[in-house]
């Protein structure tokens, strides 16, 4: 390898491989210096901390370091119906995280919601039903009142039941 002198930095490269370090921009240095460490050990140990079940609707989003106005929050997403749950047992993750690296690390936790993809299949669900009820309810009437204009009652009759059998399927 090779020391070169580059005019443009203020420091002297070498030429040749680099560590990953090395090429990260100064800014991000700073984040990872300050709160990577904790955010990744958190994100990594997840499951350990909240459990099965938690870890199943939970996921860690964010992490904010204190400072002299405010506190060291962790940000947690829930999908929605696990809030109850997850607001019962915040003191119990706050404590394992403390426990887990040593010192107080998380002063308190704000749950943020989300929209699993189960309750959103659901729900799209329940709209296509409630539709198909409409258009059910209008084209039967629209049938209806047509069929009642008939005057041949065999017609009528046999059109009444192939309106009803098309509405078991």
């Amino acid at each position: 390898m090779e020391y070169k002198g580059n005019t443009k930095q203020r420091i002297n490269t070498i030429q040749g491989l680099r560590s990953f370090k090395e090429t990260l921009p100064k800014n991000i240095k700073k984040i990872l210096n300050k709160r990577g460490r904790i955010y990744t050990e958190t994100l990594d140990n997840w499951k350990y901390i909240v459990g099965e079940d938690l870890f199943k609707v939970s996921y860690p989003k964010s992490y904010k370091n204190s400072n002299k106005l405010t506190k060291s929050c962790l940000g947690i997403m829930v999908a929605r119906g696990h809030e109850v749950e997850l607001e019962y047992s915040k003191n119990k993750i706050i404590n394992k995280i403390n426990a887990y690296f040593g010192n107080n690390v998380v002063d308190s936790i704000k749950l943020l919601t989300f929209e699993n993809e189960k309750s959103k299949l659901q729900q799209e669900n329940k709209d296509l039903k409630k539709t198909l009820n409409k258009v059910r309810n209008v084209t039967k009437y629209k049938f209806t009142k047509k069929i009642s204009n008939i005057k041949n009652d065999k017609v009528k009759n046999s059109l009444l039941k192939l309106t009803k059998y098309l509405e078991k399927k």
